[in-house]
């Protein structure tokens, strides 16, 4: 995740080592400065913000452990990444718990340089996103402010300037109703009603009198008159939900009130006359169901006038983790709780993850987060298993399965303090098992 306005600095008593990572990330785009030493770093740092630091592990008189803690301790949105020829796997856990967020061993290739700054950076990125706050970044009451959902806001923004029927397409829980409702409340039918309906939860025997209403008397039961969702809406608008389960009977009466804005009360033959809005909605494809004969042509076109189509949760980068934030400060007040940190294995693990559910998905996983956790942090071990290993699957693809696993296991000891016991567990194998993994991939 590159940005040419990405600062890095660079420090080591080398000189030779200096220039390769100047002119390879220089390369790239990214601005680079270079110290020799920790003392220098320090007077460098209390005068020019950076982005990414990256160290030499032993240099004279101070090391790039004392320069981690400096950093940690006084500039806490900078990335640090560690570099040595003396690669120990207690140097390693050392440095990470320390505060380093990558390890690289000399000598690497420009390559293998570039790989894991990128790398870094995606963390910083995310973890920026993640800890954003979450009203500045709404519009409408929507969070998220990736190119998808900016121009849905401005579909939003243009519907809500007419009285057209609005389709509103995406899969089920990207927040259909709530733009359905943004377009409403924006609109000069504010003032009036905004009434929901969910076509495929109330059975087609009901649903006709319970969007036109029925008069005394015209079935079993129906003991008074009573208006529908259509007049109680009358100067508003109605939201039709899963629009695409309606069955070929309500579709002609829809259509019928949507050409004339006339209906009947079951049981009346008395025509009414209503001003209401339709806002459509389904995560069906309505095309291939017209194809199929399964939905009216000419009803499709009559609420297919202005289509705002939803990008699932997984097309819409960090606004993943400005809602992970946004719903773990919203349940955490909820609860009267302080909010937790989320780990940066656990933020990589949203980010890497497919969502199929969207936003309901990770709003009910952060309620379920908050009610169950017991302390100020959230880590990678925390969420469900899909998407503890949704990480591995998704930031490797160029690496070999020896590096993938040197990797992980390296993050594992870092996190539990070089408690090997504990990172056995957390590895699913026994303490023998991993003696031999850390010999063998040279970590040991």
């Amino acid at each position: 995740m590159q940005d040419k306005a990405t600062t890095i600095l660079a420090v080591d008593d080398s000189p030779a080592t200096l220039e390769v990572i100047s002119r390879n990330l220089t390369g790239a785009g990214y601005v680079v400065h270079t110290c020799g030493s920790v003392e220098e770093a320090g007077a460098f740092l209390d005068e020019t913000p950076v982005d990414l630091i990256i160290t030499d592990y032993k240099m004279p008189r101070a090391n790039g452990l004392e320069l981690i803690k400096y950093v940690r301790d006084n500039f806490k949105d900078t990335e640090i990444m560690m570099i040595t020829g003396y690669p120990t796997i207690s140097g390693a856990v050392e440095a990470m718990r320390d505060g380093a967020g990558e390890y690289l061993a000399k000598p690497f290739t420009g390559e293998e340089l570039l790989a894991v700054v990128r790398r870094i950076l995606e963390k910083q990125v995310r973890r920026r996103a993640a800890h954003a706050g979450g009203q500045e970044l709404s519009v409408f009451g929507i969070i998220g402010n990736c190119p998808e959902m900016q121009a849905v806001y401005g579909l939003i923004r243009k519907a809500a300037q007419t009285s057209a029927n609005v389709f509103i397409s995406g899969e089920s829980g990207t927040g259909k109703e709530v733009v359905a409702r943004a377009v409403h409340y924006n609109s000069d039918r504010r003032a009036s009603a905004f009434v929901p309906v969910n076509c495929s939860a109330i059975p087609d025997t009901l649903l006709e009198s319970e969007l036109f209403g029925h008069v005394k008397g015209a079935f079993t039961g129906a003991k008074d008159s009573r208006a529908g969702f259509f007049e109680i809406a009358n100067g508003g608008t109605i939201f039709l939900d899963e629009i695409g389960d309606a069955s070929p009977n309500l579709q002609a009466k829809l259509l019928r009130v949507m050409q004339s804005k006339e209906f009947c009360m079951v049981g009346s033959s008395r025509t009414r006359t209503v001003d209401t809005r339709i806002i459509a909605a389904t995560h069906k494809d309505l095309k291939r169901l017209v194809a199929q004969g399964l939905f009216r042509e000419d009803l499709f076109y009559r609420i297919h006038v202005v289509e705002i189509r939803l990008p699932s949760l997984a097309e819409r980068g960090d606004d993943i983790l400005m809602l992970a934030n946004h719903f773990l400060r919203k349940f955490s007040a909820d609860m009267n709780r302080e909010t937790p940190r989320m780990t940066d294995e656990a933020l990589d693990a949203l980010a890497q993850y497919a969502w199929p559910g969207n936003v309901r998905e990770l709003e009910n996983l952060l309620q379920r987060l908050v009610i169950v956790g017991d302390g100020p942090v959230i880590d990678i071990t925390d969420l469900p298993e899909s998407m503890r290993f949704s990480i591995t699957r998704g930031r490797h693809g160029d690496k070999t399965l020896a590096e993938v696993e040197a990797d992980h296991i390296r993050a594992v000891l870092a996190r539990t303090g070089d408690n090997k016991t504990r990172a056995a567990e957390i590895l699913g194998i026994d303490r023998k098992t991993l003696r031999e993994k850390l010999k063998r991939l040279g970590l040991g």
